[in-house]
């Protein structure tokens, strides 16, 4: 596909406050990304080659035209992807009208992640060992390695659902030791990953120190989830990994 991209964003949370200050919503996080990241490709216009529209699918049943659209891309969330309640199951939905085609390309991250393998026909859930939070190490498969150039990736994590399985057509890209699906990626189709390359140390601090304040974490999950999250982190070798699957003929 030639650039320019008209990338359209399925917001499917809000962020935290400091965050929405700073850049609107999850859309804003992944624009900054993905702009980020095309200034260290020399195929993609940082400014005139990528086209953002944001979409809160959450509060608004309204959706992008596949024919004014390139990519869409399915941010994380703090809701359940395996719900069954109205606002999720219309977004499987789209998600798999857009993955019957053959032009309009998927990018899903985190909870997007698991939409793209419901949407998929594989089970989403709660993972039994638990929680992966803060940067964590991605151990990444041969096609992990040709996509994101790179021999190991290390990524901002925050969830304990996963999906189980790798749909039919599918290649994976890694995994770790508590979630064997951490990317899916099938050429000119679609690309996920389990992380959250959008996320920075102070996105992540936030987020930690809200869930420890209302009991999601308990003080030592906590505090070991903030020794990592100063870790340097490889969401720049996402962001150019995603732009390169939309350079893909």
């Amino acid at each position: 596909m030639k650039p320019p991209f008209r990338i359209a964003v399925l917001e499917c949370d809000t962020p935290l406050e400091n965050t929405k200050a700073k850049y609107g919503g999850y859309g804003g996080c992944f624009e900054a990304l993905l702009r980020a990241g095309a200034r260290q490709l020399d195929q993609v216009d940082p400014v005139n080659d990528l086209q953002f529209t944001f979409w809160d699918v959450v509060s608004n049943d309204e959706y992008p035209k596949l024919s004014e659209i390139d990519a869409v891309l399915l941010t994380g969330s703090k809701h359940n992807s395996f719900d069954d309640i109205p606002w999720i199951n219309t977004l499987v939905d789209f998600t798999a009208r857009v993955l019957a085609q053959d032009r309009v390309r998927v990018i899903g991250v985190c909870f997007g992640h698991q939409i793209v393998g419901r949407a998929m026909n594989v089970k989403v859930g709660r993972n039994d060992d638990g929680w992966e939070t803060a940067v964590n190490d991605v151990q990444l498969s041969a096609k992990g390695k040709e996509i994101f150039q790179a021999e190991t990736l290390s990524i901002h994590q925050m969830h304990r659902d996963i999906v189980f399985a790798y749909p039919q057509g599918v290649q994976e890209l890694g995994s770790s030791p508590v979630c064997k699906v951490q990317g899916m990626y099938a050429p000119g189709r679609l690309i996920t990953v389990q992380g959250h390359p959008e996320f920075n140390e102070e996105i992540m601090t936030e987020i930690l120190n809200a869930r420890h304040v209302i009991g999601v974490f308990d003080d030592d999950t906590f505090e070991a989830a903030l020794k990592r999250v100063v870790k340097p982190h490889d969401g720049i070798v996402v962001s150019k990994a995603f732009l390169r699957f939309l350079l893909e003929d």
